[in-house]
């Protein structure tokens, strides 16, 4: 079974960064685009940022852009999320996604595979 495990969330100050990691297990990671996926408290599911099988390709949402940066670690099966500048409403759960095929998606249901999740909280 395909298992998404993600770290390194947590409290940080407004203009702060954080560094989340996603460990992914049960496929043949590199033959898998990934994506993060975050919900804020009474909001829908936003996504955040993706990134091609190979580390090729990626792409972020436009709020996301100069501050948010995901890479990945074929060798370590890891993927990360470094998230700099950070804002108050960046305060949400991150969801580390997995999809199927290699190339990137940018929409929210073509990944088919999320971990538990892990909280963000960005105080002002």
């Amino acid at each position: 079974q395909v298992q998404l495990v993600e770290s390194g969330g947590g409290l940080v100050q407004a203009g702060g960064s954080l560094r989340l990691s996603c460990a992914v297990s049960g496929r043949t990671f590199s033959s898998c685009a990934m994506g993060w996926i975050r919900q804020a408290p009474g909001k829908g599911r936003e996504f955040v940022a993706a990134i091609s099988g190979s580390g090729s390709v990626t792409y972020y949402t436009d709020s996301m852009k100069g501050r948010f940066t995901i890479s990945r670690d074929n060798a370590k099966n890891t993927v990360y999320l470094q998230m700099s500048s950070l804002k108050p409403e960046d305060t949400a759960i991150y969801y580390c996604a997995l999809k199927g095929g290699p190339t990137i998606g940018t929409m929210t249901g073509q990944y088919g595979y999320w971990g538990q999740g892990t909280r963000v909280t960005v105080s002002s």
